[in-house]
C-alpha cells in the first residue's frame, strides 16, 4: 500500500521533507483513538495489534518517535506493549500531556509533584456530581497527575457533557485547574501542560527539521497548532487525523486542519508502514 496524498500543500511538504531526511525527522503519535481503538472502558485500551511493529519498522530509520498522552506515561508503555521491543530502544512516551516522560533507554519515569488541586478535586468529585444530578452512566476516571469524567456510558453522551461543562469547569477553576473537553469526556488537570507544550519542547530537544503528528481528539488541537507554528518557522510538518473505526465522524475541528485522514488506529499503520517502506526498511 503507498502513502495517501496529502490534500494540502503543506502536508504534500511536510510529507516529502520526511522521506527526503528521515534521520532528522520526529514521528509523534496521540495513544487513544491514534495508536489505540476507543473503547467503553479506558483500563482496557491496549495498542492496535499492528502498531508495535510498525513503529518498530519506521523509529530506528527516523530521528525519534514519541508518544504524545494524557495518560499516566507508564500505564501508555504497558497498554501500548512499548517496553523492550527491538526498534524501539529510544522510543520516548511523554504521558500527562508532558508532565511525565519515559525513555526506553532508561525504562523509568521522570515526573514533578503532582499538583495539589488534583486531590483536592479527586475527593470532592464523588458527592459533586450527586448533588448538580449527573446523568446515570457518568463515571470518574482516576489518572493520577488530572481526573477526567467521562458520559460515554450514558444515555445521552453528548447531552450529558454539555449539562456538566459549566459546573465541572467552575470546579476546576476552584482548585486552580484547567476543564480540557474530548469527546465524551472533560479531564480537570494542571494549567500550562499541554500536548502543543510537550511536542515543541520535545521538537526543540531533538533539532528536528520536519515533524509528523497524529491525534483524534480535541486535545490534539494544541499539538496541531505547534506544528503549524513551525510550519511559519520554515519546518515542514504533516498532520494526521484518525478517524473512528466503527465510522463514528472524526473530529471536526481536527479533520479540517488535518492535510491527511485515516480510517483509525489500523489507518495509522498502514501509514506508519507505508513510510517506513519509502524510507527504506525492511519488510
Amino acid at each position: 500500500m503507498g502513502i495517501p496524498e496529502p490534500t494540502t500543500a503543506a502536508g504534500a511538504k511536510g510529507l516529502a521533507a520526511l522521506i527526503a531526511d528521515p534521520s532528522h525527522a520526529v514521528v509523534a503519535l496521540d495513544f487513544d483513538g491514534t495508536l489505540a481503538p476507543i473503547v467503553p472502558d479506558p483500563d482496557q485500551a491496549r495498542a492496535h495489534p499492528g502498531a508495535v511493529a510498525a513503529l518498530a519498522r519506521l523509529a530506528p530509520l527516523v530521528g525519534a518517535v514519541a508518544i504524545v498522552t494524557g495518560r499516566p506515561a507508564g500505564v501508555a508503555v504497558r497498554y501500548g506493549g512499548f517496553a523492550g521491543v527491538a526498534g524501539l530502544e529510544h522510543l520516548v512516551v511523554l504521558g500527562h500531556y508532558g508532565a511525565e516522560r519515559w525513555d526506553a533507554v532508561t525504562g523509568e519515569v521522570r515526573a514533578p509533584r503532582v499538583h495539589p488541586g488534583v486531590a483536592a478535586v479527586r475527593a470532592e468529585l464523588p458527592g459533586f456530581l450527586d448533588r448538580i444530578g449527573a446523568w446515570q452512566g457518568t463515571w470518574v476516571e482516576d489518572k493520577g497527575r488530572s481526573v477526567a469524567v467521562h458520559t460515554r456510558r450514558t444515555e445521552d453522551p453528548d447531552t450529558a457533557l454539555e449539562q456538566l461543562r459549566a459546573p465541572l469547569l467552575a470546579l476546576a477553576d476552584r482548585h486552580g485547574l484547567v476543564g480540557e473537553p474530548g469527546r465524551m469526556v472533560l479531564e480537570l488537570r494542571p494549567p500550562g501542560v499541554d500536548k502543543g507544550a510537550a511536542l515543541s519542547g520535545f521538537l526543540h530537544e531533538r533539532g528536528a527539521h520536519a515533524v509528523l503528528y497524529a491525534g483524534d481528539d480535541l486535545g490534539d488541537l494544541a499539538a496541531y497548532a505547534a506544528v503549524e507554528k513551525l510550519r511559519g518557522e520554515g519546518v515542514p510538518g504533516l498532520l494526521v487525523c484518525s478517524a473512528t473505526e466503527d465510522g463514528e465522524a472524526p473530529v471536526r475541528e481536527l479533520a479540517d486542519r488535518a492535510d491527511l485522514v485515516v480510517a483509525g488506529p489500523a489507518g495509522l499503520v498502514a501509514l506508519l508502514d507505508a513510510l517506513a517502506d519509502a524510507m527504506g526498511a525492511p519488510g
